[in-house]
């Protein structure tokens, strides 16, 4: 081999070898790129909730049905309360008039 021939093949090696160099250095470059944008994003201090389990949808279900419930015999209360103050009201002007009457 002639120092002509030595050369190009030393060339040839070198210039393998930069673009080998050249890939590791992007792949390097680009982690590093990838790290610093993940650790630039701030960390989350809470838990984050999906939505509410089944049971706790039965739950409130069962809780609005037995507050319904309440409501409506508080007004058959009310309406009862009316209804029997309404016949004391009627008993008491029919007892006046007897007494007005002289009975």
């Amino acid at each position: 081999m002639s120092a002509l021939e030595k050369a190009e093949a030393a060339a040839r090696e070198a210039a393998e070898n930069t673009a080998d160099v050249a890939q590791i250095v992007v792949s390097v470059l680009a982690a590093q790129q990838l790290q610093n944008q993940q650790s630039q994003q701030p960390a989350c201090q809470h838990n984050h909730r999906s939505g509410r389990s089944a049971s706790e949808w039965i739950g409130i279900s069962c809780a609005v049905c037995v507050g319904g419930v309440g409501i409506a015999f508080a007004s058959i209360a009310i309406a009862i309360g009316g209804i029997s103050v309404a016949i004391l009201a009627l008993v008491l002007r029919s007892m006046w008039r007897d007494v007005q009457k002289g009975r």
